[in-house]
């Protein structure tokens, strides 16, 4: 039933987008069945242990959960595969998008301004850190000379 519904999607990406929305609700309406199933499954099985033929019980109570899961289970499955191929199809887009952008000349310039700019500050602070060596060498001298220069007799 959702095979039919999802084969053959080939939109465009914010159509994907909101395809992917309206699946990912059709995935929690099957989680809630799901977890329905589970409840009367554990219902059932704990009421099985109240009954002199326990096994029995639980083999046709395990028997039910498997009719009622097994067709959401194929439903999830079919759901999912439309949803890894959505999730491909957009991934894709986005990697040619990004493919389009990086090979941009303006792209380009702004990554040859970025890489300039940053060895300007590479430079700047290689500087910095020279100056700040060398007058970590003259600090003994300063403050020989300023020792001297300040003495009050």
């Amino acid at each position: 039933m959702l095979v039919n519904a999802f084969s053959g999607v080939a939109l465009a990406t914010p159509a994907e987008e909101a395809e992917l929305d309206r699946l990912d609700k059709i995935e929690a309406e099957l989680e809630l069945q799901r977890d329905w199933v589970k409840y009367r499954w554990g219902k059932a099985s704990s009421e099985c242990y109240a009954n002199y033929w326990v096994n029995y019980c639980l083999r046709n109570a395990r028997a039910q959960y498997r009719k009622e899961v097994d067709p959401i289970s194929e439903q999830e499955r079919a759901l999912h595969e439309v949803q890894r191929n959505l999730r491909k199809s957009i991934k894709d887009q986005e990697d040619q998008k990004r493919a389009a952008e990086r090979a941009s000349p303006a792209k380009a310039a702004e990554r040859a301004d970025n890489q300039r700019e940053f060895n300007e500050k590479q430079k700047a602070a290689a500087a910095r850190a020279a100056d700040l060596e060398q007058r970590r060498k003259d600090a003994p001298k300063r403050a020989q000379e300023n020792k001297a220069g300040t003495q009050l007799d």
